[in-house]
């Protein structure tokens, strides 16, 4: 079984920060409401778990870092900047390295500051153009907002994305085919577009469950998703992954393709996922969730986890074939060869038969079809 750091598939640095102005009713993330809390010890752990996962990984080049939250936008340009420094300091920034904050509308005024803290990539969390429908998703800016933010990120990063969210209740065809070509005429970088998923610890599920309002059904889920994959190919923004649409390669989320290639990120802030191979094996570490839990974490050991779980050659190979059949290009048979294992031939032939997955040149991929059935397939095909 190989488990070496393979410098191919990247190692990218995610920061958690947890606080947000306000929670959203969809959001399951590991949030808190910032208030009026001091954030310094915070930061301080977060410089600290950075030096941790630096005497794991030992010396590596960083291809990506990703801030993340939350609402990492509510930090200083400061702490911000601190933190590329010493992410940079530990291990060395490539010269191609990508670093990327996600913002609200909200916080615009920073934006500036932002980027001269050394951020190249937004991703900006507009969710939607329609105040109605943005009013029901609890955020806090209005359309006008967002477009304004828009405008002022386009002045100040090479790169801006736009997250929005689709399939809400009562959503029609019509009316997203509206919302998303008035996305489109804005001109982003990059889009990250999401159906609207009822998470069990949100207070969305909560809603469902009592009867307040339902979600579309499977067909217009299905119908939207397929219209969105036939706006932006013909606006010049194509898939490149199940959610997300690129203007050029130049574009596509570098710290994204980590995790889809199985690479190796230091996961760092409260509740933050890692994936460490080093001497032969490979772990994955999830930090203490709280931000009190972590900040006792750091001073017990120095680090945000307080164990790392070895994965094994089977463990390996189910992440590699789910993250691998995300990008369009899907994943290479080898991925899976090389850990020792092998797909179930019959399963593949069946799939490839159904018109759902396509074999290319030893590589593996979803058809059009098939990444509406993303999560099904990649169970299927698994080891």
């Amino acid at each position: 079984m190989i488990s070496r750091f393979d410098p191919a598939r990247g190692f990218g640095v995610y920061v958690h920060w947890p606080y947000c102005g306000r929670i959203c009713p969809y959001c399951d993330f590991n949030v808190y409401l910032a208030k009026t809390r001091d954030t310094s010890p915070l930061f301080e752990a977060l410089l600290r778990d950075l030096d941790g996962w630096r005497l794991r990984t030992g010396a590596r080049e960083v291809t990506s870092v990703f801030f993340g939250g939350g609402t990492p936008s509510l930090m200083s340009a400061s702490q911000v900047e601190r933190l590329i420094s010493h992410v940079h300091d530990l291990w060395g920034l490539g010269p191609q390295a990508e670093i990327t904050l996600e913002a609200n509308p909200d916080d615009a005024a920073r934006f500036t500051a932002f980027a001269a803290a050394g951020v190249g990539r937004l991703s900006l969390g507009v969710q939607s153009l329609d105040d109605a429908r943005l009013a029901f998703l609890g955020r806090t800016h209005s359309a006008t907002d967002a477009r304004a933010a828009f405008d002022k990120a386009k002045a100040c990063f090479a790169s801006v994305s736009v997250d929005m969210i689709y399939a809400t209740p009562g959503q029609s065809l019509a009316s997203w085919r509206e919302e998303l070509s008035l996305a489109l005429l804005m001109e982003a970088d990059h889009l990250s577009l999401y159906e609207l998923s009822i998470e069990p610890g949100a207070a969305f599920a909560h809603a469902v469950r009592r009867g307040a309002w339902r979600p579309p059904d499977e067909d217009l889920a299905a119908d939207l998703y397929e219209l969105t994959q036939d706006l932006t190919e013909a606006a010049g923004l194509p898939a490149y992954e199940i959610s997300n649409h690129a203007r050029s390669a130049s574009h596509r989320s570098v710290h994204n393709g980590v995790y889809w290639r199985s690479g190796d990120w230091a996961g760092v802030g409260p509740g933050a996922h890692g994936r460490l191979s080093a001497g032969g094996r490979r772990w994955a570490s999830e930090a203490a969730s709280a931000p009190g839990a972590y900040l006792r974490q750091i001073e017990q050991t120095g680090v945000g986890f307080p164990a790392a779980e070895e994965l094994d050659a089977l463990a390996q190979a189910r992440e590699r074939v789910a993250m691998g059949l995300r990008p369009v290009g899907g994943f290479a048979v080898s991925d899976i060869e090389e850990l020792g294992l092998s797909l179930d031939a019959d399963r593949l032939a069946d799939l490839t038969a159904l018109g759902f997955v396509v074999q290319s040149a030893g590589r593996i991929a979803l058809s059009p079809a098939g990444r509406l059935r993303a999560d099904r397939i990649a169970e299927e095909l698994s080891p």
